[in-house]
């Protein structure tokens, strides 16, 4: 079975005062192993690394420029 990958840009809704972690929270809640959350931000989202990690995500962060940061998080 070939992994979910779903590319989430959080970056509006961030501009417009809403707070995406429900967003990405119930995106993330049915993966299985080998799964992988793309997420666009406007900054490196730290709290939420450690929220994934323990739900058992690894995690690579790539800044596109000071205000786009593209992180992977894949489901170990």
């Amino acid at each position: 079975m070939e992994p979910k990958v779903i590319d989430l840009d959080v970056r509006e809704d961030i501009k417009n005062g809403q707070d995406p972690f429900d967003k990405i929270m119930s995106t993330v809640a049915a993966y299985q192993t080998g799964d992988i959350l793309i997420l666009q931000a406007p900054f490196q989202p730290v709290p939420l690394y450690g929220v994934l990690t323990s739900k058992g995500f690894a995690y690579n962060t790539e800044e596109i420029n000071e205000k786009h940061y593209k992180i992977t998080f894949t489901k170990a």
